[in-house]
């Protein structure tokens, strides 16, 4: 079900990140606006989960 969500909506989903935050990051992920999180590539993916990973 998660894998039908576009990046964007699932960013913006996210506490602390409005529509703006969430364009940026995906500019610099270099992600498209139209990209579904299913149709992420393996990099874009471990780029992504490295932003939100939790610190240890």
């Amino acid at each position: 079900m998660v894998g039908k969500v576009y990046v964007r909506r699932l960013l913006e989903s996210l506490p602390g990140i409005g529509k703006v935050r969430a364009a940026q990051l995906l500019d610099e992920l270099e992600i498209s606006e139209s990209r579904r999180v299913q149709g992420l590539g393996p990099r874009q993916k471990e780029r992504l989960l490295e932003l939100f990973a939790p610190a240890a």
